[in-house]
């Protein structure tokens, strides 16, 4: 159904499909061979609030992108910033080198990217991943996810260029709702779907 919804991207050398790392890799790898379209991912890593891990105070992408909601941020310490980035750095470092595996550093310069999760619940990872595309060069960024609530996808009309949630369900819930399978996405799946073997 989001393939459908995406048609007018498929077969056009400037559009990339960027899964986000874990639970976008199946949604994108689908969406990617559908539209004949290359599949890589986007590793960004949210930094939560110490005692609130869920409350986004910002996020980190590759190649040393960082980006604040200073309005979160201004609460915090300097000591309690510095560790959260230092952790999330870490793990984002970790997570570039198993599952972008030799390739080049993500260069997104003039291109249509196709940001995809597996749904879009508060909206934290995606918001972070639609403002780390742009900071790589992203000339378009569409972010797509099969379902959402929405009231989340709506605050994405005025950062993203284009949403596309098909399902977007009035007492949403949580994303796993809306799947048969909602099993929690291994490394190892992840780098099979990269490595086009589903």
């Amino acid at each position: 159904m989001l393939a459908g919804r995406l048609g007018a991207y498929a077969d056009r050398p400037d559009v990339l499909v960027l899964a986000l790392v874990r639970g976008g890799v199946p949604v994108a790898a689908a969406v990617a061979r559908r539209l004949n379209a290359p599949l890589d991912v986007l590793v960004v890593r949210k930094l939560g609030v110490p005692w609130a891990t869920e409350l986004a105070f910002g996020a980190l992408g590759p190649g040393g992108v960082r980006v604040f909601n200073e309005d979160i941020a201004r609460r915090l310490s300097p000591a309690d910033i510095a560790g959260v980035v230092n952790r999330e750095a870490k793990e984002l470092q970790r997570r570039e080198e198993m599952f972008r595996s030799g390739r080049g550093p993500l260069d997104l310069t003039g291109r249509a990217v196709i940001l995809i999760d597996d749904g879009i619940a508060t909206g934290a990872t995606a918001r972070a991943a639609v403002m780390v595309a742009r900071r790589l060069g992203a000339a378009r960024v569409v972010l797509a996810a099969p379902v959402g609530a929405p009231e989340a996808v709506a605050e994405f009309d005025a950062l993203a260029d284009e949403v596309v949630c098909p399902v977007c369900p009035p007492g949403f819930g949580a994303v796993g709702r809306y799947y048969r399978d909602f099993h929690q996405v291994t490394d190892a799946e992840v780098i099979r779907l990269l490595a086009g073997r589903a």
